[in-house]
């Protein structure tokens, strides 16, 4: 069980929360949630496990990096209403620290996004040399602010990725178990390698995570076997199932955990959250 750790006012964070394990990490963890393939619960996985990081009392930073902004709006945050966002800090236009928002969830800060972005990732193809470390750079002055920061990244192996990738210290793969969503996990294991190799030795994969499980379809039940005979204890243990609650969230501004904290997608969530923790 995960320990809340305790908030700036000295007190616990509430009980419903998951406790902290015995077993201890070390702060200050930045992970990336990645697959090019969309619609295989990056967000909904992001968004869920920070506000559960952030209720155990956890100081928790959300990276938008995908310009549809769905992490902005799924924590109740308006894209039209944006004084700075990611993309002003990607192209120097202002400081990490004056594009972070406050949400109104606990201990959960973001760093929003919205269409603007993709004009941004424009001017990273035509930047330096250095332009995959860029967002690593302008996150730096926030390392000892946050104990963790998560990116949600975007649907591609672009620019946005690989910064995402080359600031991250791990990276946790949410995908669906379908044959294509297989292949497509080979091509981001060498991309990411590639990337370690090249930009950041320290990267490594927390954790294979699949998602909108159906434990009654006999393709899911082969394809997760298929998964654990390749890759091991790369994949989490715990499955996040198809859950109407997790998709209703977003529409009402709200990370599941606020919207229903009863719900099953939202008890597997904790759980995911407790392994993630002692893979770190």
């Amino acid at each position: 069980m995960l320990l809340p750790a305790t908030a700036k006012n000295g007190k616990k964070c509430p009980a419903e929360t998951p406790r902290k394990q015995k077993r201890t990490c070390r702060m200050g963890r930045w992970i990336a949630f990645a697959n090019q393939k969309g619609g295989v619960g990056k967000t909904t996985s992001a968004v869920n496990l920070a506000a559960i990081l952030g209720q155990t009392g956890y100081r928790t930073l959300l990276v938008d990096l995908d310009p549809q902004g769905s992490a902005t709006s799924g924590v109740g945050v308006a894209k039209k209403s944006l004084r700075f966002s990611v993309a002003d800090l990607l192209i120097g236009g202002c400081r990490a620290e004056d594009a972070v928002l406050t949400t109104g969830f606990d201990h959960l800060d973001l760093l929003p996004a919205n269409m603007s972005l993709s004009a941004a990732e424009y001017d990273l193809l035509d930047g330096e040399e250095e332009r995959h470390s860029r967002l690593r750079a302008a996150l730096q002055p926030l390392r000892e602010r946050y104990d963790f920061v998560l990116f949600d990244c975007p649907p591609s192996l672009g620019m946005l990725t690989v910064n995402a990738l080359s600031a991250a210290d791990c990276v946790v793969i949410p995908m669906q178990c379908e044959y294509y969503a297989l292949e497509g996990l080979t091509q981001l294991s060498a991309t990411i390698e590639r990337i370690r190799k090249r930009y950041n030795p320290r990267l490594r994969v927390a954790g294979i995570l699949v998602t909108m499980y159906n434990g009654r379809l006999s393709l899911s039940a082969d394809v997760l076997a298929e998964l654990k005979k390749h890759y091991g204890d790369r994949v989490f243990e715990t499955q996040v199932s198809r859950n109407v609650r997790l998709t209703e969230a977003p529409g009402f501004g709200q990370p599941a955990c606020y919207y229903d904290r009863n719900a099953k997608g939202v008890k597997e969530y904790k759980k995911v959250a407790e392994e993630l923790l002692s893979r770190l």
